[in-house]
C-alpha cells in the first residue's frame, strides 16, 4: 500500500476508508518521556534544524500510539528565522522577536527564502519518508496572520493590540507584510512537498481573535495564496483555534480539509465548510477524565464526524504536556475500532 491509499489521505479526499484515521496535533512533543529525554540540553530551534532529531521525534508517537499519520516536528517560526528574523523560542514563553516588525523598513528586512535556507527540512522529510513507508507524513507551516502576529507583537499575545492596530491603521503595510509571509510560507511548504510529504497542514493558530469581516478583508487572501499556490499536489488541511465563526470563510481559502476545535460540533461544521472533509475535535482536556468518559466523548465525535464527506479524528487543539501517553494510545485503539 502507498500513502495515497492510506486511510488518512483517503479521508482527506473524502473517499471511503477502512477505519477513521487518527493523529494528534503536538503528538510529537512534550507529553512523551522519550521526547523530553532526547531534547535535554537542546534548544527548540536547534532541534528543528537537526534532521536526525527531527526524524526521531517525528517517529516517536507513530511507534508508541500507532497513529495513522506522522506530523513533521518543526515550529511555526522556523521559516521566518530562515528569512533573517532574529528570534528565539523561549521556554515557557514562546517565540520572542528581537526587533518587532512594524514599519516598511522592517518588512523589507524579511527576505524571500530559498530551498537552501531550509535544506535541513528537505533532508529530514526525505529521511522520514523512507522510515515511515506507507504511513503518511504531514508537512507543517504557520499561516501568514499567525506569523505576522508574532512578528508585530514581538512575543505571544492575548489581545493582539499591536497587530490589530497595524492591520487597521496601515492596511497597505499590513498586506505587504502578510504577502511577504505568504511567499515565505509557500516556499517552506513547497520544499516539504518536493521532499515527499503526503499532506500539509496550515496552522492559523490565532485567527479566532478576529471577526469574520476582518478575517475576510485582512487574512483570507494571504492564506488562500499559500493554499492555492500548492495546487493539487497533496491534500491540504487548514486549522485555527476559536474559529467556529470563521469556518465558512476558512473553507473558501483553498484547503481540502478544515480543522475544527472542540467548541463546534463536527456535524455543524460539516454544513459550514463547503462540502470539505473535517478534522477534529475532542477537547484535549478530556484526556484527563476517566477512560469511560474519554471513550464516550470520542464516540460522539466519531458519530458527528460521520456527517462530513471525510473525517480525520484529532483533538481540538494540541496534546497538552501533562497528558498521559497511554490515554492517547487507548484513544487511537478506540477510534480504529469504532470508526469503521
Amino acid at each position: 500500500m502507498t500513502t495515497k491509499d492510506s486511510a488518512f489521505v483517503r479521508a482527506c479526499r473524502g473517499e471511503s476508508v477502512p477505519h477513521t484515521p487518527v493523529w494528534f496535533m503536538r503528538q510529537a512533543g512534550r507529553s512523551l518521556p522519550e521526547y523530553r529525554k532526547i531534547r535535554e540540553g537542546v534548544g527548540m530551534l536547534e532541534s528543528c534544524r537537526r534532521p536526525d532529531l527531527v526524524t526521531e521525534i517525528t517517529l516517536q508517537p507513530v511507534r508508541r500510539h500507532g497513529v495513522d499519520a506522522a506530523i513533521l516536528f518543526s515550529d511555526i517560526v522556523v521559516p521566518v528565522a530562515a528569512a533573517g528574523v532574529d528570534l528565539d523560542i523561549v521556554a515557557g514563553t514562546g517565540p520572542v522577536v528581537a526587533e518587532p516588525v512594524r514599519t516598511a523598513r522592517d518588512v523589507a528586512r524579511l527576505r524571500p527564502i530559498t530551498p537552501d535556507d531550509v535544506r535541513f527540512v528537505d533532508e529530514a522529510v526525505q529521511l522520514l519518508v523512507r522510515e515511515l513507508g506507507a504511513t503518511p507524513l504531514i508537512g507543517f507551516a504557520g499561516a501568514p496572520f499567525t506569523l505576522a502576529s508574532y512578528l508585530v507583537e514581538g512575543r505571544p499575545s492575548r489581545t493582539y493590540v499591536k497587530t490589530k492596530a497595524l492591520m487597521h491603521g496601515d492596511p497597505a503595510l499590513w498586506h505587504a507584510l502578510c504577502d511577504r509571509l505568504a511567499d515565505i510560507t509557500l516556499e517552506f511548504l513547497r520544499v516539504q512537498v518536493a521532499a515527499g510529504v503526503s499532506a500539509v497542514q496550515l496552522f492559523d493558530s490565532w485567527a479566532g481573535a478576529l471577526s469574520e469581516a476582518d478575517y475576510r478583508a485582512h487574512v483570507l487572501p494571504h492564506s488562500a495564496k499559500v493554499l492555492r499556490g500548492l495546487g493539487d499536489t497533496v491534500p491540504k488541511i487548514h486549522f485555527g483555534v476559536g474559529t467556529g465563526h470563521l469556518l465558512t470563510a476558512m473553507g473558501e481559502a483553498g484547503a481540502d480539509v478544515v480543522g475544527v476545535d472542540w467548541r463546534t460540533p463536527l456535524d455543524v461544521a460539516a454544513g459550514l465548510v463547503g462540502g470539505r472533509a473535517v478534522q477534529g475535535n475532542l477537547d484535549p482536556t478530556l484526556l484527563f477524565a476517566p477512560p469511560a468518559v474519554v471513550a464516550a466523548e470520542a464516540r460522539r465525535v466519531l458519530d458527528e464526524g460521520a456527517k462530513a464527506p471525510g473525517h480525520v479524528f484529532n483533538l481540538g487543539h494540541g496534546v497538552l504536556p501533562e497528558t498521559d501517553p497511554d490515554a492517547l494510545t487507548r484513544l487511537v485503539e478506540l477510534v480504529h475500532a469504532h470508526g469503521r
